[in-house]
């Protein structure tokens, strides 16, 4: 029978190797009925050399699927994959891994898509305990029957780590010790249950060997662990995707885990609401991942002091508080994703090498950030929406400066706003030195002032600027209230052919030469003169504008003491105003004395003006040439007026 058995066996060994040489791992099922994997190269030559994983043949009755045999290429297998178990062939299976004791070369063994009752899946556990199996991975777990207490022999394993994904439970009542105890208390370095919907685990018996436990993807909550002083040689604990809720809790958890050293509580439902509440972490722990979760800003108050290693990626941490706690270890620190209007200070952080502080809502970050943070040898910062402006400028200067420490530059560094500046990368942007150096900027400001001070001064004094502005008010409001009071009038009507502006001490000679030479004599002119014809009660300023919009021509009788009276001052910027309002040549100017320049004032500008670029007649001394005078007079201001009221010459009102 044995020599039998060892041909049968010599048969399907070389049958396999001619069939699956150079074929590296595969896993079949067929109709529920077990196969292994098939993995690394088989030995050409028929030589003995040893392989490191083959299958587990069997021969099919063709009366009975159920009817097979197992057999076992003992002492040759290292990886061994099995699928489709249930409590049909169960006991098979146990019977196949009770081959493989300690001192096979069996090591790593997968059991995928096991549906089978309590008492088997614990006698699984048992017989895999006492093989050579040294990382167990169990895959797609349905457990049937009702959960009972069981004892577990846990003594002379070579398990290191156990690896159990997507278990479900079916029976809904049972007592939790008698299903959370068999795994707290195994004694094998490295434990995960993932994606299991698990709601609790008990704290181990004794101290536990395990130095890596990893229940993501569960239902678990802020009572994990709580007092537990078992896990003193837990170096990684991985918590992802549970439902824990207090960041103080957490470190009470972690308190009495004195070998902890990594801590991932990502994609939890954390906050820290309790600012009153001290956080105690283990003194151990150098790396923490509280990335997705709901923390603020007052999380930096509950942060482990010795922490190297950092991530508050995805929470809504608006900024870093000033008067935190010192984080003196801490080398990397991952706020991305959160609501930071502008980089940390390194107050809190005088070890930081790494900043990631991407996608968050920094529009202008501050330009002494490389100087408080002069270890910094990496800043991310991709993805915000920068404002360009002189303030981005100088923090993009100093970050040239500094040797290039912005990640990812510069194509993922755009402007957002202004709109017109929209998806401009940060290296095409410039402003100009004098828009940036807020110092230059005020200089050339107050240079500006002093300037515009000076003109207005020179304006004021040499050219009597307030006088004019005083002179233009009232000729507007003048105009104002005649539109007001008479709008009828305001379609203007001439009446006399000139109006006539002099000095009260030459009024001698306009009453006695002037006056009665152009009305008494031929062309019978009509004169407005201020002692006959201003209107009583009206202002003198309201009548000089009158007589001057109802005359023709404005005549102005220079000398002396015409350049020292004000209100021939008025009269001539009224006429002057005219002169260019209404494009018209209606100045006609009489020089009765000569004037020295010295003696016209500053403010007299326009009649300078008026000397310098006009004609004026002078008038004579030789008798002999006063009627040339006169005719050359009546020429200048000949215009034929409608007679008013039956007027006539010399007969004025």
């Amino acid at each position: 029978m044995t020599e039998k058995m060892g041909s049968l066996r010599n048969f399907f060994l070389y049958k396999c190797l001619f069939a699956l040489t150079f074929w590296n791992h595969i896993s079949l099922s067929v109709e529920n009925e077990l196969f292994t994997s098939v993995s690394n190269y088989f030995p050409e030559d028929g030589s003995d050399k040893k392989v490191k994983s083959l299958p587990l043949l069997y021969t099919n009755n063709h009366q009975s699927k159920a009817n097979f045999d197992w057999v076992v290429i003992q002492n040759t297998t290292e990886s061994l994959s099995l699928s489709e178990i249930t409590n049909d062939n169960v006991k098979k299976l146990i019977a196949l891994l009770s081959n493989f004791r300690q001192g096979s070369r069996l090591q790593n063994l997968t059991l995928t898509n096991m549906s089978v009752d309590w008492d088997f899946l614990i006698k699984i556990f048992q017989t895999v305990w006492h093989s050579s199996v040294e990382y167990f991975n169990v895959n797609s777990v349905t457990q049937l029957s009702a959960i009972e207490g069981r004892y577990f022999d846990y003594s002379g394993t070579s398990m290191k780590v156990l690896t159990m994904k997507k278990v479900l439970i079916t029976d809904l009542y049972f007592v939790q010790d008698d299903l959370y105890k068999i795994f707290a208390d195994m004694n094998i370095a490295a434990l995960t249950i993932a994606e299991s919907e698990m709601i609790h685990m008990l704290c181990p018996s004794s101290d536990s060997p395990f130095r890596y436990l990893n229940f993501s993807k569960n239902d678990l909550t802020d009572l994990l662990f709580q007092k537990c002083d078992k896990l003193i040689k837990l170096e990684t604990l991985i918590l992802q995707k549970n439902k824990f809720e207090s960041l103080s809790k957490v470190s009470f958890m972690t308190s009495r885990m004195k070998s902890l050293k990594y801590l991932d509580m990502s994609n939890n439902l954390l906050s820290h609401d309790a600012p009153d509440v001290q956080c105690q972490w283990s003194e151990s722990l150098t790396e923490l991942d509280l990335s997705s979760n709901q923390l603020m800003d007052s999380v930096f108050e509950c942060l482990p002091v010795n922490i190297k290693k950092l991530d508050l990626q995805n929470n809504q941490i608006t900024s870093v508080p000033t008067g935190m706690a010192e984080l003196k270890s801490l080398k990397e620190l991952n706020l991305a994703s959160n609501r930071l209007a502008d980089l940390p200070g390194c107050g809190g952080f005088t070890s930081l090498e790494f900043l990631n502080i991407e996608m968050n809502l920094i529009l202008t970050p501050s330009a002494d950030f490389f100087q408080s943070c002069p270890r910094v040898r990496e800043l991310q910062a991709r993805h915000n929406p920068f404002k360009c402006s002189c303030e981005l400028q100088d923090f993009i200067r100093l970050e040239r400066q500094s040797g290039g420490k912005l990640f990812g530059w510069p194509s993922a560094y755009v402007c957002e706003y202004p709109e017109d500046l929209r998806g401009t990368q940060l290296k095409d942007f410039h402003l100009t030195e004098l828009a940036c150096n807020t110092t230059l900027l005020l200089v050339t400001a107050l240079l500006l002032t002093l300037v515009l001070v000076g003109v207005v001064a020179f304006l004021c004094i040499y050219l009597d600027m307030p006088w004019y502005v005083r002179m233009t008010w009232q000729w507007t409001q003048t105009k104002r209230r005649a539109w007001h009071n008479h709008p009828e009038e305001q379609e203007r009507v001439l009446q006399f052919h000139a109006f006539i502006s002099y000095s009260e001490r030459d009024s001698l000679w306009v009453k006695n030469e002037l006056i009665p030479n152009l009305e008494k004599g031929e062309g019978c002119v009509q004169l407005c003169q201020h002692e006959r014809n201003f209107v009583p009660g009206k202002s003198i300023v309201e009548n000089i504008i009158n007589c001057i919009e109802k005359s023709y021509k404005s005549i102005f009788v220079l000398s002396p003491n015409f350049v020292q009276s004000e209100w021939c001052h008025y009269e001539l910027y009224f006429a002057h105003h005219k002169l260019f309002s209404e494009n018209s040549n209606s100045l006609i100017l009489i020089l009765l004395e000569p004037i020295p320049p010295y003696v016209i004032p500053a403010r007299y500008h326009k009649l300078k003006a008026l000397m310098a670029k006009r004609t004026y007649l002078e008038w004579p001394k030789e008798r002999s040439k006063h009627a040339l005078f006169w005719a050359n007079l009546r020429a200048a201001i000949s215009i034929n007026l409608p007679m008013a009221d039956g007027n006539r010459c010399g007969e004025m009102d």
